[in-house]
C-alpha cells in the first residue's frame, strides 16, 4: 500500500494512499524493528518522518511544507499541496523571460495542463503570455511559456500555480482493511509498518513449520 500507492472509492468511503520511497519505507520498518529489540520500545512518529521523508511521486514534482505529511503519518488523514518545477530563464537579443516547466504535479495531465494554459490565453484570463510549446522529449519534460516584454514573470507564474493545475492539493487518507476485519479502518503510519511487521512473523513462523515437518 505504502510503495505502490492506492486510491479507491466505495459507498460512503474512500481511500486515497500516495506511492513512497521503497529504500525509505523499509528504512522505516528497520528502525521499528531495531527499537524493539535494543530498546524494548515503540517508535515515534517523529522517528519514522526522520527515514521517511514524505511521499515519493513518479512525477516529482515539490511539495509545499511538512504539516500535511505529518498530519497523514500520525493520524492517517492529511492534505499536501504539491507544485510543478518551473525555472525563468532570459532568451533572445531582447532579454526576454520564459518560464520552463520540467516537473508536474502527481496524477496531472501534461496534454491536457498545456491545452488548458492556451485556452485561457485564448480567453485572456491568463496575461502575459506570447507563445506556449511542449518541447518535451526522451531526455525529460520540457514544457516553454514565453513572456511579454513587458510582463512581470514572477506574476505570471503566481497566476499559472493559481488558475491551472501547476499546483494541486493530494489528500492523503490512509484507509485500509486490517486482517479479515469486515470494517475497513484509518490507519497512521506506524500502525501500518506494525501490520506489515506481524504480517512477516507470521510468514516466517509458518515457513519455519513447514521445513520442520
Amino acid at each position: 500500500l505504502l510503495v505502490n500507492g492506492t486510491t479507491g472509492i466505495a459507498v460512503g468511503m474512500a481511500t486515497n494512499i500516495p506511492p513512497h520511497n521503497l529504500r525509505e519505507v523499509i528504512a522505516g520498518v528497520v528502525l521499528m524493528i531495531d527499537n524493539q529489540i535494543n530498546e524494548g520500545r515503540d517508535t515515534e512518529i517523529e522517528e519514522l518522518l526522520g527515514v521517511i521523508q514524505g511521499p515519493d511521486f513518479p512525477t516529482r514534482g515539490i511539495i509545499m511544507g511538512r504539516n500535511g505529511i505529518h498530519s497523514a503519518y500520525a493520524t492517517g488523514r492529511g492534505r499536501i499541496t504539491v507544485r510543478a518545477r518551473t525555472e525563468m530563464e532570459e532568451y533572445g537579443r531582447d532579454h526576454r523571460t520564459r518560464i520552463i516547466i520540467s516537473e508536474l504535479p502527481y496524477q496531472v495531465n501534461k496534454r491536457a495542463l498545456v491545452a488548458a494554459i492556451a485556452e485561457q490565453v485564448r480567453e485572456k484570463r491568463l496575461e502575459g503570455i506570447s507563445d506556449l510549446r511542449d518541447e518535451s522529449d526522451r531526455n525529460g519534460m520540457r514544457v516553454v511559456i514565453e513572456l511579454k516584454r513587458d510582463a512581470n514573470a514572477q506574476v505570471v507564474l503566481n497566476n499559472l500555480l493559481k488558475q491551472t493545475q501547476l499546483q494541486t492539493t493530494f489528500s492523503i487518507n490512509m484507509l485500509a482493511l486490517v486482517e479479515n476485519q469486515s470494517q475497513p479502518k484509518i490507519l497512521s503510519l506506524r500502525h501500518m509498518l506494525d501490520e506489515y511487521l506481524t504480517f512477516q512473523e507470521q510468514v516466517i513462523a509458518r515457513r519455519t513449520e513447514f521445513d520442520l515437518r
